[in-house]
């Protein structure tokens, strides 16, 4: 029995899909393998099939790619000052 990873980094699933794929791994079985370890809430087959797409069309990079949005309002500061109201409580 293995050992398994709860919450594992976006970037570890796809480091793994990465490393894999270069070994000429089907992704149905990358995806058995992210299932054993990670749990069913892992990655989808979908996803790990969409990932393989872009590895072999060029992709070397795991981590997401920065995108327009709006901003994050949650700072530094901002988790001090709840943890601090939530220890004055």
């Amino acid at each position: 029995m293995f050992k398994t990873i709860a919450d594992p980094a976006d970037c570890e699933a796809r480091s793994v899909i990465r490393f894999s794929n270069a070994k000429n791994v089907k992704p149905t079985e990358i995806h058995r393998q992210l299932v054993e370890i990670y749990g069913e809430n892992g990655m989808s087959d979908g996803m790990v099939r969409k990932w393989v797409r872009q590895f072999n069309d060029g992709r070397t990079n795991v981590h997401d790619e920065a995108r327009s949005g709006r901003p994050s309002v949650v700072n530094d500061g901002l988790v001090a000052k709840v943890n601090e109201k939530i220890r004055e409580n």
